[in-house]
């Protein structure tokens, strides 16, 4: 297991910056950041296993917490971006699967999520401030799934995988400007 030391000033930024989350879910959170772009940047993007199992993880972590959204959340605007997410991320699962099989990759599809991405969804079912929390998750996990999928496009060595994430990206980028203008 990775472990992330973030020095203190930062964290006590973070944990400023968090409102009513719990301190250590924030830290959580924000640590996760770093390590989910580290990890898109460098497995997903170079070996075809990498990218089919991050590409999956990301749009499985995106369902789960689009329909969290979908279930707790008062907010019109959060919905909206909520239901667009969870029909998006479902759509490129279902793609993705087809690839798979039409192109007989073998690689073992996640059933389950990370450790990291369960820690961002159990924090999130946890945050008295669900709509803040979520909004800050998305920019986070689409910041990261747009450095996957633009870092995975080029791949000559797969190319209906390449055109999967060259597809993806206008979407992503869509969901990330929409949870940047509700997070100002």
């Amino acid at each position: 297991m990775y472990k992330i030391l973030i020095p203190l000033a930062a964290a006590s930024a973070l944990l400023a910056a968090c409102g009513e989350q719990d301190p250590v879910n924030a830290t959580q959170d924000a640590a996760s950041v770093p390590v989910g772009q580290t990890s898109a940047m460098t497995l997903g993007a170079n070996t075809v296993d990498g990218y089919i199992t991050s590409a999956a993880m990301g749009d499985m972590y995106e369902i789960r917490a689009a329909e969290m959204a979908l279930e707790r959340s008062q907010n019109a605007e959060v919905r909206a971006l909520a239901q667009l997410i969870l029909d998006d991320h479902t759509a490129a699962s279902e793609a993705l699967q087809g690839i798979v099989q039409s192109q007989q990759i073998e690689v073992q599809m996640p059933t389950e999520l990370d450790e990291r991405r369960q820690g961002l969804l159990d924090n999130l079912r946890d945050a008295d401030n669900f709509d803040e929390v979520f909004i800050d998750q998305q920019v986070a996990a689409h910041q990261e799934a747009l450095t996957l999928h633009k870092g995975f496009a080029d791949n000559e060595d797969a190319p209906e995988l390449a055109a999967h994430a060259g597809n993806a990206v206008p979407k992503l980028e869509a969901h990330l400007e929409q949870a940047r203008a509700l997070d100002n």
